[in-house]
């Protein structure tokens, strides 16, 4: 683990795998995770020759929590470790919750990156003409209904809801997820992510699920220029599809790739082809 300092005396925690002088990309994790998720089998990354960069959000893992944090804020904190690392140009793409946060740095930072794409992400809470909650899982919906009221009630349903307080959150999501998430490898990243995730408490999950459900996103995806692509699989009910169809709609740049016969831990699968389009493939 690397310490990057931001300009106001934050520290964030970055991570460092695959080959060390391979070919930089940054990956923003989910929700609720750390800077130890990422895809679970290392040799891609060897195989692919990339140098993947991982990092804690505020209040996640060993990150200083950044209260009243929006969405678009990630966007300074990339490039303050992108350039504590020495990096120019490069590809960046999020999963699940991590999914607006890399396009806010492809929206805000256009000419550090090359290519940028999220894969089952959620839409802006205020997007127009996209009804935010429909499809979506009991838990998110109610999550969704409290931070549009405010923070406060957003830490009241987590105080109310005793599964959150000891359960994983792999294991809370729906049936149709479970034969992915079950896999030894899957299973074991996302128990270590989740487990660091929450080393200090929940105000980190807490933060950043405010920053997505409640509050507007502070960029527009229509200001993407580079290249997207959107991943999105049309089983998913943690995410519905049509948040993706939203995104893919609303950013010029973005190709959307639908996966039929997916849901939401379909994105597991959807990385090794996303990646090897991120450091330059067809």
């Amino acid at each position: 683990m690397r310490e990057v300092k931001a300009a106001d005396g934050r520290t964030l925690a970055v991570e460092e795998w695959g080959e060390p002088d391979g070919s930089p990309v940054v990956y923003t994790h989910g929700t609720p995770m750390s800077r130890l998720a990422r895809y679970p089998h290392p040799e891609l990354f060897t195989e692919l020759g990339i140098r993947l960069i991982t990092y804690d959000r505020p209040g996640f893992g060993r990150s200083t929590p950044h209260g009243g944090r929006r969405v678009v804020d990630a966007a300074d904190d990339i490039r303050t470790i992108a350039d504590a690392l020495g990096l120019d140009r490069f590809p960046v793409f999020g999963v699940s919750g991590g999914g607006p946060h890399a396009l806010a740095f492809a929206a805000r930072h256009p000419g550090r990156v090359t290519r940028a794409a999220s894969l089952a992400s959620l839409a802006p809470c205020d997007a127009q003409g996209l009804d935010w909650t429909a499809g979506m899982m009991e838990s998110n919906r109610r999550s969704s209904e409290a931070a549009l009221i405010g923070r406060d009630a957003l830490v009241k349903l987590f105080a109310e809801d005793e599964e959150s307080e000891t359960t994983s959150p792999a294991a809370l999501l729906p049936s149709a997820e479970q034969a992915v998430l079950s896999q030894p490898e899957v299973q074991a990243m996302l128990r270590t992510a989740f487990a660091e995730a929450v080393r200090s408490g929940k105000d980190g999950w807490i933060d950043d699920e405010f920053a997505m459900y409640g509050l507007p996103w502070g960029f527009d995806p229509a200001a993407i220029g580079v290249p997207v692509r959107i991943w999105h699989g049309s089983l998913d009910t943690v995410v519905p599809v049509t948040h993706g169809r939203w995104l893919a709609a609303r950013t010029p740049s973005a190709t959307l790739i639908e996966a039929d016969d997916a849901g939401h831990a379909g994105h597991f699968a959807a990385t090794p082809a996303m990646l090897r389009w991120l450091v330059g493939g067809a």
